[in-house]
């Protein structure tokens, strides 16, 4: 690691010059890092905004999952069985499923050997449980805060290797010329925000854990402290893909969590409110034929929680739409009250289906309220809240149905790199997914994809170094220190705060689990004509600098984000995973297009332009042992 100044125009830059850079300090971030080094990439440094935030850290259910191979049981399972399941999820490539598949174990065993207490039998075997769209039981769990603890023990690896961590940066720009990556330029978060604060980060290698574009949305169960960075990658002319396909599903608002699994399965009481609390109506009534159905479909949301466009006539998303519909179009407050059983039924009078009735009876929860069910089968669940101030047997939770993770992303390779030379994506950043996507499997698509950009870099890459910054990159700079100038004239009609929140509303309005087309077109008109004036029209407020490039950056994933659905639609999509598309207010059931991949790219002029193909086959490789064996002793089979 050298550090250095650099030199454009009047100003001095600080720089740090090295052989990578992960930006991000997540679980996929602390594992490229640990990956980094373990493979003789010593020069390696992570930047983060701040060390503890994001979505790893931060984020959970009742039972947080990750997905992999099976490994206990009598039930076959293979590493080609996984990358169909993954592969089926629609427009998703195969050669990323099986690439997923194969380095699940070796992932997942490397966690568990670090500390991460996935749960094993009394003879060894890690076992497992079915989780959505999941046929074989591969899911595993370490309770509520999977992903946090995948954190401390990678973060405690990469303090052991003494990899420096530049906790305190804002990335703004990525550094690019002649189709490769030159670095990233940062901003210090913890000050004002002058020109002395920008500094760079100079490397041919980075590898971007940044999660995905959280703040986008105003009704999110991403934690605060998450809100990605996609849309100066957009900018930089990095490919999206699969933008338009998310996961929405019913959370909470305050503190910001999944209310999936157990909290459905013990059948809380779903009631709403006018804004100050009156008017208390318990609402599914109106939504259900009958309150048995209600019943069970509140169950099957332990299962299911993701919202699911298929599931909204006859199935559990019928809750989603009760939720969207009483907050989006009344205009209520919606609440899950587990102190008191639906409509004050004992739940021993309930008809019910067997299977609930069977689940029910196995756990020995046909008794009591609620709450006492909760504590009854998952203690933990129970006193996640309890820990943040809300105590279930004495106040109801307010509830949403929120965004929650995006199945698309920037576009990789089978290394998980960017058509960017050098630029490499992993975790939430990365557009690996398909329409569907068992839970958990995103965890363990974060932990391969960590760990095979670093075995690209390792060998194809080790000995590429920094030499003299390329013009280009000194343009870049050049108009990020521009746009300091002109804010600090401060007079922007509004603040970073304000626009923020005008645009995350109407995200989450028109643009989330339900999408009017002619509201979309409208949108995006409004981030174009904001984007075009941005320095003269935003005006820096409580964030500092800091909130107005985190302000430029959702503008920037907002309009591609909208671009890909209108282009979706004009490409004959439909409403399917978790989007139902309207237009002029009824549902569009066009044919979809299940084996074709989206991909969307900026120009350097500023145009969108789209991009369609088939999905990559799930290869069929020979794999004569002799013939592997060859090229993995010539290059380990990187190619």
């Amino acid at each position: 690691m050298i550090r250095k100044m650099l030199v454009t125009g009047k100003k001095k830059i600080r720089c740090i010059c090295c052989q990578a850079v992960v930006v991000g300090s997540g679980a996929s971030g602390l594992a490229a890092a640990d990956q980094l080094w373990r493979r003789g990439i010593k020069d390696t440094v992570i930047v983060t905004e701040h060390v503890n935030c994001g979505t790893s850290r931060n984020a959970g259910s009742d039972k947080q999952t990750y997905y992999k191979l099976s490994l206990c049981g009598e039930q076959p399972d293979s590493i080609y069985k996984m990358a169909r399941t993954l592969f089926d999820g629609e427009s998703m490539d195969g050669d990323l499923a099986l690439a997923e598949a194969a380095g699940s174990i070796e992932a997942f065993l490397d966690l568990a050997h670090a500390g991460v207490p996935f749960p094993k039998n009394r003879y060894g075997e890690f076992v497992g449980y079915k989780t959505d769209h999941d046929p074989m039981s591969r899911a595993s769990s370490a309770g509520p805060l999977t992903s946090r603890i995948m954190t401390e023990v990678l973060q405690h690896r990469v303090e052991e290797a003494g990899i420096q961590i530049f906790s305190g940066y804002l990335v703004v720009r990525l550094l690019h010329a002649g189709g490769g990556v030159k670095g990233i330029l940062c901003l210090r978060t913890d000050s004002v925000g002058t020109e002395e604060e920008i500094c760079a980060f100079l490397a041919e290698n980075i590898i971007y854990a940044t999660g995905g574009p959280a703040g986008i949305y105003r009704d999110s169960v991403y934690p605060k402290g998450q809100h990605g960075a996609s849309g100066i990658a957009f900018l930089a002319g990095v490919k999206g893909r699969n933008l338009t396909e998310w996961q929405y599903g019913i959370a909470s608002v305050r503190p910001r969590w999944n209310v999936s699994g157990t909290y459905m399965q013990v059948i809380p009481r779903l009631v709403s409110t006018e804004e100050d609390g009156s008017g208390e109506q318990e609402f599914l009534d109106k939504y259900f034929l009958s309150r048995e159905e209600a019943l069970y479909s509140l169950f099957l949301k332990g299962y299911q929680w993701p919202f699911d466009a298929r599931k909204v006539e006859n199935g559990s998303s019928r809750i989603d739409m009760a939720v969207y519909q009483e907050t989006e179009v009344r205009g209520r407050k919606v609440f899950m009250d587990f102190r008191n059983n639906p409509w004050n039924r004992e739940i021993s009078s309930w008809t019910i289906p067997e299977e609930m009735r069977r689940y029910l009876e196995n756990a020995d929860a046909i008794f009591g309220t609620p709450v006492e069910r909760l504590c009854h089968m998952n203690f933990p669940a129970y006193e996640f809240y309890q820990r943040r101030g809300i105590d279930l047997r004495k106040e109801p939770l307010e509830v949403s149905l929120c965004a929650q993770h995006n199945n698309g992303g920037l576009a990789v390779n089978l290394w998980w790199e960017t058509e960017m030379e050098g630029f490499f994506v992993s975790g939430e950043a990365a557009g690996t997914h398909g329409v569907y996507r068992p839970g958990g499997a995103a965890l363990n698509a974060g932990q391969v994809g960590a760990r095979r950009a670093a075995i690209f870099i390792a060998e194809k890459r080790k000995e590429i170094h920094m030499e003299d910054l390329p013009e280009q990159c000194f343009e870049q700079i050049g108009k990020v220190l521009d746009i300091i100038e002109a804010l600090k004239e401060g007079r922007g009609e509004k603040t970073a705060e304000e626009w923020t929140a005008i645009f995350q509303e109407n995200m989450s309005r028109s643009a989330g689990p339900v999408r009017d087309m002619k509201e979309i077109g409208r949108l995006k008109s409004l981030t174009e004509e904001l984007l075009k004036g941005f320095s003269k029209k935003v005006r820096i407020g409580s964030g500092g600098i800091k909130g107005v490039f985190m302000l430029e950056d959702m503008l920037l994933s907002q309009r591609m984000y909208l671009t890909a659905m209108q282009d979706y639609i004009r490409h004959g999509g439909k409403s399917r995973g978790a989007a139902l598309y309207l237009n002029n207010g009824t549902e569009e059931k066009r044919e979809g297009l299940a084996n074709m991949v989206q991909e969307m790219k900026m120009t350097e002029q500023g145009k969108i332009e789209s991009f369609w193909r088939e999905v990559h086959p799930i290869p069929q490789e020979d794999n004569f042992f002799e013939n592997i064996w060859k090229g993995y002793r010539k290059n380990h089979n990187v190619f």
